[in-house]
């Protein structure tokens, strides 16, 4: 039965190093009896759950406490009975019996030293959670409905099919007194955590105790623990079968029992919040195999499992796991007339309870959230239909279909003539592809916009002759391609042969309190400003992330000095940010911002606007003045509810738009009935803007020449929408598609 004894590393805290009697007395030796009563029930409910004997889990336990608290590499390692391999080993046990189990079980140890000191059990931490969880819940299931049949008084069969088809008719029997001892198990077990300080005692020792004692007393015509004599103790044996179908058992159990212990070792670090030593993850997977235990798994996610929580209480050294095995080799020998009066429906409730914890809510809430979801549920389902390796080879495989359908998945979206492709585009999704292409209308011009990591030569064989063919009928074709080159490349004979890697994105899109709390922390310490601004913070950012993008950028800028094509008149409101609205970058835009993007008329006494317009127009020889208002615009409401306080700047500036006013209340009002009258107010204004413009000669004499266009815009905020503004109608607008 060693090989339902895995081992729980609790090397998380700093201890004293082992040293003197006194140190084992007071903190070892309580914890070594703690640690003694947790493990007499459930190595007893577990050997009877596989069809073992119930010596061998008691055996087990010893051996388990003895040596591997002895031999471990970690000093604190504690040695417990676990529910993992329950199902794997009660099929050995059904399928070869117990001595060749026993066999099976030592070619597994040594199976697992070697994956230990090789190296490659690390390779099981990269089964997906979902899997590993799903077969955790299967095992859970597939105990608890086993156990179920033998607390209704049968005996349970060796598949989850087998004992639903047994539940029938064990509830139609007069098994009384196993339903009371195990009701009465069960119900202390999930009672006894809520009587104050009942951690002082373990709970399944108090289930066993109180339903041992009631089937005493009453007395109770029930089945109980029948422990051999020492001279019936079985000894390992050479199976009898097939070499295939024999290595195919070792080779389960150790792969199964390593990665159990892997993820223990990573459940148990997550409950650390201490100093790590050095190479403490390999030592630890190394520790597990080389003593042939197994890492207990936590029942209940959400606390510590009951060896870990009582040597956190006390242990110090190794000799707490040592005193465990010792306590309970003394309890064979001298109380086994004790142990026999246990009855199995007892050990069975214990085990119901801890098969159930095994399937946790809140882990399947989790895997939904994450949309893990079918492969935990068809792992579980799995390993309760079919058996623990074939359960989680479906939840592999499903795993895999999963991540090869995400990462070949490419997204594709028609908008009029214009198809815009996201994603991988490999043959698994060109068909996809193909048929929105043929769905186009003929004669068009279609704009095919890539935005994607990888293009196979299937998908760009596809797409060419789609083109071919499309412009063969008198179309045209336009491939944009975003991400990167992938098409042009495969065109001119050089395709690429890797995914594009990701590079650093700057946080162009984001306001900093999306990102500035969690970028403090790695912010140095300044004298000139606190570690919290968040200029600072951006500033840090900017060169980080942004600077090596735009540097080539800037610095041709900087060489040929400013070109830009359009002058910006905008807002001063934080959230209109002309380069996002209008996709552009540095020279791009001259930019003029003020409060409600007013254009004094020429010849009033604001001269700062009037001085940007002449020097955008005569100096830089802009082609574009664009004026651009907004939704929900503070100073269009000013206008409106009269909010500016006379005397003030604000009140001062804002006569500027006196005229705007005029125009809004005039018969040809604006036509967006549907909008607020704050933001009607504020296309009118972009309107009459555009009119204080023609105003300035510099703008009226370029009009003349034919060099210079007028534009209005009007951005909505909460839509993300821009549209432009019709100065003759004070009207809005869409954006036109390019031809």
């Amino acid at each position: 039965m060693n090989h339902l004894h895995r081992s729980n590393a609790a090397d998380h805290t700093p201890h004293s190093p082992p040293g003197t009697s006194r140190l084992v007395l007071r903190h070892d030796l309580p914890a070594s009896f703690v640690l003694f009563l947790i493990s007499i029930p459930l190595s007893l409910g577990i050997a009877h759950a596989t069809g073992a004997p119930l010596m061998a889990g008691l055996i087990s336990a010893v051996v388990g406490g003895v040596v591997v608290g002895a031999l471990s590499g970690a000093p604190l390692q504690i040695s417990g009975p676990g529910t993992g391999l329950v199902v794997i080993v009660a099929g050995l046990v059904a399928q070869f019996g117990w001595a060749a189990t026993a066999a099976i079980t030592l070619a597994a140890g040594v199976l697992q030293l070697v994956l230990g000191l090789t190296g490659i059990s690390r390779l099981v931490m990269s089964l997906s959670p979902a899997i590993v969880h799903g077969m955790l819940a299967g095992i859970g299931i597939s105990i608890a409905v086993g156990q179920l049949v033998v607390v209704l008084g049968g005996t349970a069969a060796s598949t989850v099919p087998a004992n639903l088809a047994l539940l029938p008719g064990e509830l139609a029997g007069s098994h009384l007194g196993s339903v009371v001892a195990g009701t009465v198990a069960i119900a202390v077990l999930l009672l006894w955590p809520r009587v104050p300080r009942a951690s002082l005692v373990p709970a399944p020792l108090v289930a066993v105790a109180v339903a041992t004692g009631l089937a005493v007393v009453l007395p109770l015509d029930v089945a109980r623990v029948d422990l051999p004599d020492s001279h019936d103790l079985v000894f390992p044996a050479v199976p009898q079968g097939s070499v295939g179908t024999v290595v195919a058992a070792v080779v389960t159990v150790a792969l199964v029992a390593s990665m159990e212990s892997l993820l223990s070792a990573v459940a148990v670090d997550r409950l650390h919040d201490g100093p790590r030593p050095a190479r403490q993850g390999a030592a630890r997977a190394g520790h597990r195999q080389r003593a042939g235990g197994r890492a207990r798994r936590v029942p209940d996610q959400r606390r510590p499992g009951a060896q870990l929580h009582e040597r956190r209480r006390g242990a110090r050294t190794r000799c707490a796991a040592v005193l465990q095995g010792l306590w309970i080799a003394v309890a064979v020998l001298a109380f086994a007339a004790a142990l026999e009066q246990i009855p199995l429906a007892a050990l069975a409730g214990v085990l119901l309870v801890v098969g159930l914890r095994l399937v946790s809510v809140e882990r399947m809430r989790n895997l939904l959230r994450h949309q893990e979801f079918g492969v935990y549920a068809a792992t579980a389902l799995g390993v309760v239909l079919f058996g623990l390796l074939e359960g989680v080879v479906v939840g592999l495989v499903i795993a895999l279909l999963r991540a090869l359908y995400r990462l070949t998945h490419c997204s594709v979206r028609v908008e009029g003539n214009r198809v815009c492709v996201h994603g991988s585009l490999v043959f698994l999704g060109v068909g996809r592809l193909v048929r929105e292409l043929r769905r186009l209308p003929l004669g068009q011009t279609v704009v095919l916009e890539l935005h994607v990591d990888y293009l196979d030569h299937a998908s760009f064989e596809a797409i060419d002759d789609w083109r071919e063919g499309y412009e063969r009928l008198g179309g045209r074709v336009r491939v944009d391609e975003v991400h990167d080159t992938w098409y042009d490349r495969a065109n001119q004979g050089t395709p690429g042969r890797r995914k594009t890697l990701p590079g650093p994105l700057p946080r162009w899109f984001a306001p900093w309190s999306h990102w500035q709390s969690s970028a403090a922390p790695a912010l140095p310490a300044q004298r000139s400003a606190p570690e919290s601004d968040p200029m600072l913070l951006g500033m840090l950012e900017f060169e980080r992330r942004s600077a090596p993008l735009v540097r080539p950028f800037l610095h041709e800028l900087a060489v040929r000095g400013q070109r830009p094509r359009q002058l910006f008149i905008t807002c001063a409101d934080s959230r209109v940010v002309p380069n996002l609205i209008t996709t552009s970058g540095p020279g791009d835009l001259f930019c003029v911002r003020n409060i409600g993007n007013l254009v004094p008329t020429h010849g009033s006494d604001d001269r700062s606007v009037g001085a940007a317009i002449e020097y955008a127009v005569e100096i830089l020889n802009v082609s574009t003045v664009v004026v651009c208002g907004h939704s929900d615009c503070g100073a269009m409401k000013a206008l409106v509810n009269g909010g500016a306080s006379r005397g003030s700047h604000l009140h001062s500036w804002l006569r500027n738009a006196e005229p705007s006013l005029i125009r809004f209340h005039a018969p040809a009002a604006p036509r967006c009935a549907e909008l607020p009258v704050a933001d009607r107010l504020a296309v009118a204004n972009v309107a009459q803007q555009l009119d204080n413009l023609l105003g300035h000669p510099s703008v009226r004499e370029a009009i003349a020449a034919g060099t210079l266009s007028l534009k209005g815009m009007y951005f909505d905020i909460s839509n993300a929408r821009v549209y432009l503004v019709d100065p003759d109608r004070n009207g809005l607008e869409p954006v036109p598609s390019p031809a």
